[in-house]
């Protein structure tokens, strides 16, 4: 392996704007789809029926359809319509659908959202019974246990989950290369290490991250030492 290629000075510029793209990509989409993914877990877990069936018709489809096809529904497709490109100059938010970098966080967005709203709501589901129990003898209001005793506990459950998802996330910013005009570091790298075979060590990286972070939250988890 000629791994001399990497320092290149044409080849790290093509890495920087790459890592940049996908890193901004990856983490924007992150953040927007954890805020909707706990809002679409609290309605699946929540009281109202039709808010429920709502939610979950919406992650069954975006866990049952490919991301690419997804990007292309979006950039493609909701994008391309005459009635949103009519007013896409000049009316919000339908100026932001000309920009491909938006399109491919929109449709990572709502994609990692779904997946990470069944994870949640399956941990709030698989709270201890006792735990909420005893919350309520506390005098603790629907909303309180909730917030203090359900949330807190489903979220270190849903971490170990969560790191695959995040993963898979970043492995699949490849596909944003779909999108014309984007730049990401797969499509970059690989004008690079399509020749040289070089290794691409970032997704190892967020599996470090990870495991630490599960060694802090989810040490109470870990078997008991004697």
């Amino acid at each position: 392996m000629k791994w001399s290629v990497i320092f290149e000075p044409q080849n790290l510029a093509l890495y920087g704007n790459g890592i940049l793209t996908t890193l901004g990509l990856l983490f924007s989409s992150l953040g927007i789809g954890a805020v909707l993914a706990l809002i679409f877990a609290l309605a699946l877990t929540g009281p109202w029926a039709p808010l429920r069936w709502i939610v979950g018709a919406y992650t069954y489809v975006v866990r049952g359809t490919p991301l690419l096809i997804q990007v292309y529904m979006i950039y493609y497709g909701l994008g391309q319509l005459e009635w949103i490109q009519e007013r896409w100059n000049d009316i919000w938010p339908w100026t932001y659908f000309k920009e491909p970098f938006f399109c491919a966080l929109f449709a990572f967005s709502l994609n990692t959202a779904g997946y990470t709203a069944e994870m949640l709501a399956g941990a709030i589901r698989e709270t201890n019974a006792g735990e909420i129990e005893a919350a309520q003898a506390f005098g603790m209001s629907r909303f309180q246990v909730m917030l203090r005793v359900v949330l807190p506990s489903a979220l270190r459950r849903t971490l170990p989950a969560y790191s695959n998802e995040v993963v898979m996330m970043l492995q699949s910013t490849s596909l944003a290369s779909a999108v014309p005009s984007m730049l990401d570091v797969t499509a970059a790298a690989s004008r690079v290490y399509s020749d040289y075979y070089l290794p691409f060590v970032a997704s190892f990286c967020l599996i470090a991250v990870f495991r630490l972070a599960e060694r802090r939250f989810l040490a109470y988890l870990a078997p008991r030492k004697h």
